[in-house]
């Protein structure tokens, strides 16, 4: 039995996710005079921990973590408003063929309601843009 395709995608997700937290490198910090020992953890734990508490993100002004962050949270923000977006235009597309193959005297009202709720779909997803612009150009967690 195979496994289902949803575990298989979040697995690699997850995993992509994680070869992606590890490229980000974090600024050098000052040194101290008194050094603690030094307990090596995984990347993914560290960056599990700045994205679970918010605290952790807002960092010095030499942190990478934010913008770096921030970036990615625009690509998601996009992303998912396209996917999501474009999936729903599909499937009201597609139901909406069905509904006039099957009754072509009501083509004209069902294509009326078609392109209405397809601009309401592309509303959302101008959101997800709008989002993104935010994140990448008007941070307002960049002090």
């Amino acid at each position: 039995m195979s496994a289902p395709r949803s575990l298989v995608l979040t697995a690699s997700v997850l995993l992509s996710c994680g070869a992606l937290f590890s490229a980000f490198v974090p600024s050098p910090l000052a040194r101290s005079v008194v050094s603690a020992p030094v307990i090596a953890l995984p990347t993914a734990a560290l960056s599990a921990a700045a994205l679970v508490t918010p605290t952790i993100a807002y960092a010095d002004d030499s942190s990478v973590w934010i913008p770096a962050l921030s970036a990615v949270g625009a690509g998601f923000a996009i992303g998912l408003a396209a996917i999501g977006s474009g999936v729903g235009q599909g499937i009201a597309s597609g139901r909406c063929i069905d509904g006039i193959s099957r009754q072509p005297e009501v083509a004209d009202d069902l294509r009326g309601v078609l392109l209405l709720s397809l601009a309401f779909m592309e509303s959302l997803t101008i959101y997800g843009l709008v989002i993104a612009l935010v994140l990448l150009f008007a941070n307002p967690l960049i002090k």
